[in-house]
């Protein structure tokens, strides 16, 4: 049996990206690149998110890329900011039909069909990626956002900035902490609504919740990271780029009390797994930590 730190390094490994997902990660955001320059003037596109800066978690899903349309289409910005996505959405459907693409605030969804297992395995398939219209405004960029019906600003290269600086000052477990959380974001005994949107939130909140370096063990890293979460869940998180509008408006008081509660309720069952363990049940703990994480963490 293995002890609990190869078992949390193992989790840590399991959803990381491996050389299969990403090139099937490449191929996919590079067709759909591809394709989008067939539609509208681009002047670059590349990929953002937390995929670029290797926060996403498994299954892998939702890989934003940005494409940033030339000064001949600034007359898209000139309009409702759905009036861009509303373009994108039909582009898209003529390529992946109406049943695989999605409208959301900033972005069109794209989804491949790819069926996720019972291990949230994926055959080391993309499930789905995501692509926002932008302009260049400087060094940072427009995007349209339909629930406050305005262009917003933002900067992807000082969000990648700050989680590299984070990770850095974490020994390196940062991102890896980050993943984890994330996963049990997604964890299906929460249904089908995530605890915490965007997840993104997770991140902007790690900045500031991660803190004091590395203490070389993950349980108690994580149980502390949950119980700050929750009491800090009703803070106003602004962009880290400090350009847009907070991260946390997307939480009303219902879904930041939902979130709360079940932050506060994986702190307890973190403690409660931290516990077993100096009981010497070994055995049990990684099992508890299993039923809090979900399939991925290994139980041997």
């Amino acid at each position: 049996m293995i002890n609990l730190d190869e078992a949390f390094r193992k989790f840590k490994s399991r959803l990381e990206l491996n050389d299969r997902e990403q090139k099937n990660a490449s191929q996919r955001h590079t067709e759909v690149r591809e394709y989008l320059q067939t539609k509208f003037a681009v002047e670059r596109s590349f990929l953002t998110g937390s995929y670029a800066r290797h926060t996403k978690t498994k299954p892998l899903k939702d890989i934003d890329i940005f494409f940033v349309l030339k000064e001949s289409e600034r007359h898209y910005r000139n309009k409702a900011p759905s009036v861009v996505l509303d373009a994108c959405y039909d582009a898209l459907v003529e390529k992946y039909g109406k049943n695989a693409v999605r409208k959301q605030s900033r972005s069109i969804n794209i989804d491949f069909g790819v069926v996720v297992d019972a291990e949230d395995n994926t055959d080391y398939r993309v499930v789905s990626v995501d692509t926002v219209p932008a302009f260049a405004n400087g060094d940072d960029y427009e995007i349209p956002d339909t629930d406050t019906g305005r262009w917003i600003e933002t900067n992807p290269d000082i969000h990648a900035q700050k989680a590299v600086t984070a990770h850095q000052a974490f020994s390196n477990e940062w991102k890896g902490l980050v993943r984890m959380v994330k996963y049990w974001n997604n964890n299906p005994r929460h249904g089908t609504d995530k605890p915490v949107k965007p997840s993104f939130l997770i991140e902007v909140m790690a900045l500031q919740c991660l803190h004091g370096g590395w203490q070389g063990r993950f349980d108690y890293e994580l149980q502390a990271l949950f119980s700050t979460l929750a009491d800090r869940i009703f803070d106003e998180w602004q962009d880290p780029a400090g350009l847009g509008p907070p991260i946390s408006n997307g939480m009303d008081t219902a879904r930041k009390t939902r979130a709360r509660d079940l932050l506060r309720q994986a702190g307890r069952d973190a403690s409660i797994a931290i516990n077993l363990v100096r009981q010497g049940q070994n055995g049990e703990a990684l099992k508890a930590w299993r039923a809090l994480f979900g399939p991925k963490f290994p139980l041997s």
